[in-house]
């Protein structure tokens, strides 16, 4: 089974008041999403966003926000530089292509030869 995980690609510290506190101590993170499988590991193209108080531990919801964090969050969104949508393969896979290619490289050989 595949293992999803968020991880994050930017982190910022903002100054806006916070809706619920009132306090200037925000924290807005950008994370992507990546799979991981035994035979694989993949990068979406996936980006999640949270902005979260650090004084109250609240998340401020898009709901919430007031002009001025919708003002910041546009700006920080226009620097996150995701990674790349990619597969990439582990050893565990390359190892089952070779035997699996040896396999029927061998079956294919003795049925050559009249051995089946």
């Amino acid at each position: 089974m595949a293992k999803e995980k968020q991880i994050a690609i930017k982190e910022a510290e903002i100054t806006n008041n916070c809706p619920e506190c009132y306090n200037q101590e925000l924290k807005l993170s950008f994370y992507q999403k990546h799979t991981f499988n035994p035979l694989y590991h993949r990068t979406t193209g996936e980006v999640t966003h949270e902005i979260k108080c650090k004084k109250c531990y609240s998340i401020i919801y898009p709901v919430n926000w007031t002009p001025d964090i919708e003002r910041v969050f546009e700006y920080y969104n226009k620097l996150v530089e995701p990674d790349r949508k990619s597969v990439r393969f582990t050893t565990l896979f390359y190892i089952l292509l070779v035997v699996l290619l040896g396999l029927v490289g061998t079956a294919v050989y003795m049925y050559l030869e009249g051995m089946f």
